[in-house]
């Protein structure tokens, strides 16, 4: 979707989109390149709420509830997730448009509050799917399980999205291209993800009646859960109402253990996101036969030769629900250098994206090849790797040489100028590492 005018959402319009409070009169349009880019628009909305959210946990535990390691892997994958639109519209969105283009066999009004409506209902119920889906097939569980990677539940891990899973779920939602118009369909696909945002929080407890309808943090915190009675439960998206019509609904009891049955006990952002495409070709060239190998791809994650398609739930990990999450030591004077430069880098990518339509395929390819190495290099920072230090040194070189050559610089002088010296500083901080590691090894030998 490309600009054509003003639309900018308002203060009050940027808020409510989080919680799907917005009218048909507001959010309906004749035209997809009408449609605000409300996930984008919505970036400010989520640093203050995730911060919000910090200061409650603060006043209420004494504990932040988020750790710079992990909401750093979860922010990055967030931005990841992202980067695909600066060089194409969205794959739900242009097959959409293509299906309705050419094959669409009724066309309900635009400006309808029941078309609005029944396109609220109808994306929801193909996200049901898409998510369900994405459970019980291993290929499409390779792209989700990013999301489900963190050991932590707060505002953060909500932005802990795939980078590949658009690739699939936009099949879903084609049946709705035979009658609903796109522009409608554009605004409610990104509502429905916006929604899903503010539910993954531990402050909220529970809504009441609400619990029977929506789909609220009570109801999510089991979806995140490794537990077994866990396992494969409420895939809504908005409403929690497809749940309970098709049997997969179940109410928080137990203490949730968040993450992945077996976690992978990294923040390298790259692995978060592509480790299990490697586990899975693994799976597939060792299983024998052709239907074994079929069953690897299509079959759920837990299946086994001999287990039924979902797999045994017997099979999985026992929780004890004294589960540590992932957390080395590591020193207060690295984490603020993590933080620091993740902040210098999210605002390249606020800007990239603000200015995109201004810039060269090849600039924004260079700019976005840089936030990608910095995403990959602090990642390795934080797993503490023995080549992180070479990495981040080559890095802030780039660093450096792209905010000279005025790729990322800043438009206030001060700053560009402490960006730069900061760079620099970096850059000798991690080549002494470097050094230093190399006398290490020369004596050891």
């Amino acid at each position: 979707m490309e600009d054509t005018e003003d639309t900018t959402v308002s203060f009050s319009q940027g808020t409510r989109m989080l919680f799907y409070l917005m009218s048909p009169n507001e959010t309906s349009f004749a035209e997809v390149d009408q449609v605000p880019l409300y996930v984008q628009q919505a970036t400010p909305f989520f640093v203050g709420m995730i911060l919000l959210e910090a200061l409650l946990g603060w006043l209420r535990t004494g504990d932040l509830l988020i750790k710079i390691n992990d909401g750093t892997t979860s922010l990055s994958a967030g931005m990841i997730s992202q980067m695909p639109q600066l060089f194409v519209r969205s794959l739900e969105i242009s097959s959409y448009v293509y299906v309705w283009n050419n094959f669409h066999i009724l066309e309900l009004p635009w400006d309808s509050a029941w078309t609005w409506w029944l396109a609220f209902l109808g994306v929801d119920f193909g996200f049901y799917w898409v998510h369900r889906c994405s459970h019980e097939i291993n290929i499409l569980w390779a792209a989700h399980q990013a999301h489900h990677s963190s050991e932590y539940y707060n505002l953060t891990t909500a932005l802990r999205q795939s980078v590949t899973q658009q690739f699939t779920s936009w099949v879903f939602y084609l049946p709705m291209a035979l009658i609903v118009p796109p522009s409608i369909f554009a605004v409610h696909i990104q509502f429905n993800l916006l929604y899903q945002f503010w539910i993954h929080t531990e402050v909220v407890k529970d809504l009441g009646p609400l619990e029977w309808i929506l789909n609220t943090p009570s109801h999510h915190r089991v979806h995140h859960g490794r537990n077994r009675y866990c396992i494969d439960k409420n895939y809504g998206g908005t409403l929690i109402i497809w749940d309970r019509m098709f049997g997969t609904f179940v109410p928080e009891e137990d203490k949730v253990i968040y993450g992945l049955t077996h976690p992978i006990n990294t923040f390298d952002i790259l692995s978060v996101e592509f480790e299990y495409y490697v586990y899975l070709w693994r799976q597939f060239l060792s299983a024998d036969g052709i239907t074994h190998k079929l069953s690897v791809i299509f079959k759920g994650p837990g299946w086994m030769p001999g287990t039924p398609r979902l797999g045994d739930p017997d099979d999985l990990p026992e929780v004890t629900g004294k589960e540590v999450p992932h957390n080395p030591e590591w020193s207060t004077l690295l984490q603020t250098y993590v933080h620091v430069h993740f902040i210098l880098v999210l605002v390249v990518y606020n800007n990239l994206f603000e200015t995109e339509h201004m810039l060269s395929q090849a600039t924004v390819l260079l700019i976005t090849g840089y936030m990608l190495l910095t995403l990959t290099t602090l990642g390795y920072i934080m797993d503490q790797s023995p080549n992180a230090a070479v990495w981040e040194m080559s890095r802030c070189l780039l660093m450096l040489a792209l905010h000279r050559f005025g790729y990322i610089s800043s438009s206030v002088p001060l700053l560009a100028l402490a960006t730069e010296v900061f760079a620099v500083l970096s850059a000798i901080y991690w080549a002494l590492q470097c050094f230093s590691k190399l006398v290490v090894k020369e004596k050891h030998y």
